[in-house]
């Protein structure tokens, strides 16, 4: 089976795409199953920047067909931060209670009406040696930064991002739910259904 490679250390990210690509004939695997794989700096200034960053860099080395995701909250009021720096929001250690606590910090006092944001996620594959074919795909998920945290499932900013279609938070959904409305879930749907044609074009059997 061909290998397609998901620049990420999580695993849990290639959960709901493995078996797509496996009826293709293709197995995802992640960058803790390559040696020493290069730490990609995120310099860009967009989501499509940076996922371009990790997808080239880590198609090079393992030259691997390649998938990299970058996502982040842009929050309306906040005039679209925290953005790229959605991870590192309240610094480098990527921790989600101190990212939720500024974030409250930042929108302390805003009423609800103006508390109105959305998830962004931009994914790209790239395929080793051709970098000027890459398949580029975005979902976005609409929603209002509450006051307080709900739920106790998802990771990040998913207490506190509620979707009035589903009268809950991402903490507060299911996987199943979640998948249906999240930034990400639209994202992979979309590279799932541009992926016969993209593989065709780029003409990888090359």
């Amino acid at each position: 089976m061909k290998k397609v490679l998901f620049a990420t250390n999580n695993p849990g990210k290639i959960r709901e795409i493995a078996p797509v690509f496996a009826k293709m004939g293709y197995q995802l695997i992640t960058n803790q199953d390559l040696t020493n794989p290069p730490e990609v700096n995120e310099t860009g200034r967009s989501f499509q920047e940076n996922a371009t960053l990790k997808a080239h860099q880590l198609a090079n080395y393992s030259q691997l067909p390649t998938i990299a995701d970058d996502s982040g909250l842009m929050v309306d009021y906040l005039n679209g931060q925290p953005g790229i720096y959605s991870a590192r929001y309240a610094g480098e250690g990527h921790n989600d209670a101190r990212n939720n606590a500024k974030l409250l910090a930042e929108l302390g006092g805003v009423p609800e009406d103006k508390r109105t944001a959305s998830f962004k996620t931009v994914i790209v594959f790239s395929w080793p040696g051709k970098f000027d074919d890459d398949l580029v795909v975005t979902g976005e998920a609409k929603g209002t930064i509450l006051t307080v945290p709900e739920g106790s499932d998802g990771f990040g900013y998913d207490p506190l991002f509620y979707v009035s279609d589903k009268g809950k938070t991402f903490a507060s959904m299911t996987a199943m739910e979640k998948n249906e409305v999240s930034h990400r879930g639209k994202a992979i749907r979309a590279l799932v259904a541009a992926l016969p044609q993209w593989l065709e074009s780029v003409d990888v059997n090359e």
